[in-house]
């Protein structure tokens, strides 16, 4: 999907964001604003958010003089992520359908997100996540084509949804013990998004197949991905992409079988899927 003129606003307000995250100084804030307010009037309508994201996002880092513009945050998210770690593990012991549970689980760590237009909480989202339907549902399908699958690719999203991330796979791989998992992450730094350092650090390297994608965008951009991402991603009997970015992405696919998990949290979305801000996905293309 293309951006819109609200997403203009967006990827503008995110320089604030930004500004306040790494601490910037009255004129370091302004100089950010104005650089990107200066790059959106050239911004290409032809292009997905994370493609016009990952230009901006390039940019503030080079006026910021900072490679990891959230460093510090993503520190922060993985820590608050991990504390809930033992009651997760608690509801996927005592529940019915661990399969379920572990998908929710994966949707509710999705309100991690620092360039969302809508902000949720994580701890009030994790209170309410187990009894709240997805507004698109294609869980039964997805189920079934788990059944048969013999390896998918899971493309991450942001640092400390990736703990969750984590719980998901490791109840995939328990519950289908013949299936191949690849956890595929960002090239590099942008935004909060998962790189291989902090999946490392997570300790995916030793749960499942571990692969930088090579994309320096936030979200999947297939023509940016190694050679190597791409045939994964290619011969995946299904691919299960987490978040916003991802689906901006992948809407559309040239392949099939790609199980969006993801919270909506702005308008553009929103409308792409026909559904409202706040809503959870899981949908089957």
């Amino acid at each position: 999907m293309t951006i819109d003129n609200e997403c203009v606003g967006c990827i503008i307000n995110q320089s604030i964001k930004v500004a306040n995250a790494i601490g910037a100084d009255d004129v370091l804030k302004s100089k950010l604003v104005s650089t990107v307010e200066d790059m959106s009037k050239d911004f290409s309508f032809s292009r997905t958010p994370p493609e016009i994201a990952a230009d901006v996002y390039e940019k503030m880092s080079e006026i910021a003089h900072k490679e990891d513009l959230y460093a510090e945050v993503k520190e922060l998210s993985t820590k608050k992520a991990r504390s809930f770690v033992p009651f997760l593990k608690e509801k996927l012991f005592i529940c019915n359908d661990k399969l379920l549970t572990a998908t929710k689980i994966a949707v509710a760590g999705n309100v991690i997100d620092l360039a969302a237009q809508v902000e949720f909480d994580l701890h009030e989202e994790l209170e309410k996540i187990f009894h709240t339907e997805f507004s698109h549902n294609d869980f039964e399908t997805f189920k079934k084509i788990l059944q048969n699958a013999k390896n998918i690719v899971v493309l991450g999203d942001n640092v400390g949804e990736h703990i969750f991330d984590y719980l998901f796979i490791e109840t995939l791989q328990a519950l289908y013990p013949n299936l191949t998992c690849t956890y595929m992450v960002r090239g590099n730094p942008i935004i909060n998004d998962v790189t291989c350092k902090e999946a490392k650090e997570a300790g995916f390297d030793k749960l499942c197949h571990l692969v930088d994608s090579g994309v320096n965008t936030p979200g999947f951009v297939y023509e940016r991905a190694t050679k190597e991402a791409q045939k994964l991603f290619d011969e995946a009997d299904l691919v299960i992409s987490k978040g916003m970015g991802n689906y901006e992405c992948l809407s559309p696919s040239h392949r099939d079988n790609i199980c969006f998990l993801l919270k909506v949290k702005c308008n553009v979305v929103a409308n792409s899927l026909g559904r409202e801000v706040g809503d959870i996905i899981c949908k089957l293309v």
